[in-house]
């Protein structure tokens, strides 16, 4: 187990505080580690409360009143601060009031988990409107594949991806790969179909593929309803949005809009998408050595958002920047490639970062040993920028 710092220096400032902790994110990316990291923390000095309900244990808490009077009995008289934490909260019915009850009716400080993104989308919203913060968690960043995975280096990344449980099985391959394709129709039967209610799961796995046949490039709803008509199946425009959203809520799927950086407006044409994890995707799709580049670009867009910018694909006049990151009020821009080879790659991969007139930094990322940078453009190895602060 590592300690997962980021994340940690993200929530302690709020630990004893009066606002639900809410942590979401793909399913086995860490979240229960991140609770148990936690109440290790605090569980030094306080009283609390520990429900996993994916364990059959605690299925007779999985209603709101079993819940709350299981709570409350635990409780009793006391007048000190009790911390709660529930993982997988979205398997009680109506948890929700449930949550807000114990933050309403006595000293409690809650961390919660759950594996979709509509944890926050109905009631508890409304009933604790400002009174939650939420922590999306991430597989493992390059840094901290590193240290789980000791003498490893960026190619087993770059071909295992980041699932924490792998480090379990780091030198069985194939092993990995059964891991990897069962904890992806996990998601799929239990994070997409079951909660969405999808019946053609036949569509649903053809949409998934066509997706990450296509991460890093841009297309839309229409562009995949034209390739099904092309296959002879009518699918319409509705349902692939609404097949890709319920992926999305359950993370499998990050969508990035495109942003005119000169105009300052977000472009409603073509997003990209990219995938919660390259190791999935590597096993459901298949190794596909000629998709390098956006390999790439998914392991920097997800260290991006890791890192807690909030990413847009840019475009400058006729030109696209790959990555623009916002944080903190701040920007920076990234372009992606597998090797600068010559001059035309390398003019090429400069010429849109060159067309910002801002001071921000501007990061041209790739596998090449040489550094090309220029112009106040820094080129880093792929490598070297994962594990470096920017």
């Amino acid at each position: 187990m590592i300690k997962r710092e980021l994340y940690m220096e993200q929530i302690r400032p709020f630990i004893g505080k009066d606002v639900v902790k809410v942590i979401t994110g793909i399913r086995r990316s860490g979240k229960s580690v991140l609770l148990e990291l936690l109440r290790a923390e605090i569980n030094e000095f306080s009283q609390s409360i520990y429900l996993n309900f994916e364990s059959k244990k605690n299925a007779e808490y999985t209603n709101a009143d079993a819940l709350y009077s299981y709570v409350v009995n635990r409780v009793g008289e006391s007048k000190a601060k009790w911390y709660l934490f529930f993982d997988e909260i979205q398997e009680v019915t109506n948890w929700e009031s449930v949550i807000n009850s114990f933050r309403v009716d006595f000293d409690a400080d809650i961390y919660i988990t759950g594996s979709n993104a509509k944890l926050l989308s109905g009631e508890l919203a409304t009933l604790i409107a400002g009174r939650y913060v939420q922590f999306t968690v991430y597989p493992l960043s390059y840094d901290e594949f590193l240290k789980l995975n000791k003498g490893k280096g960026f190619s087993d990344y770059l071909r295992l991806g980041g699932m924490p449980f792998i480090n379990n099985i780091i030198n069985d391959e194939g092993a990995i790969n059964i891991y990897l394709e069962d904890l992806y129709n996990s998601i799929v039967l239990k994070d997409v179909v079951k909660r969405n209610n999808i019946r053609d799961v036949d569509l649903l796995d053809r949409i998934v593929t066509y997706v990450l046949a296509n991460i890093s490039k841009t297309f839309s709803a229409t562009s995949i309803s034209k390739y099904f008509k092309n296959e002879h199946r009518r699918v319409s425009t509705d349902t692939v949005l609404n097949y890709i959203k319920a992926c999305e809520e359950a993370y499998l799927f990050y969508k990035l809009k495109r942003q005119d950086i000169i105009g300052k407006k977000i472009l409603k044409v073509s997003e990209k998408y990219f995938v919660a994890d390259h190791g999935l995707r590597e096993v459901v799709y298949g190794k596909q050595v000629q998709d390098i580049s956006a390999i790439l670009e998914n392991i920097i867009c997800l260290e991006l958002l890791r890192r807690g910018y909030k990413v847009t694909v840019g475009a400058v006049y006729d030109e696209e920047i790959d990555f623009v990151g916002v944080k903190n009020s701040e920007s920076i821009y990234i372009q992606v490639t597998y090797l600068m080879a010559d001059e035309i790659t390398r003019n090429r991969e400069f010429r849109s970062l060159l067309r910002i007139e801002d001071n921000y930094p501007k990061y041209v990322v790739s596998m090449d040993e040489v550094n090309f940078s220029q112009k106040g453009i820094v080129h880093a190895n792929i490598k070297d920028f994962l594990l470096s602060e920017w």
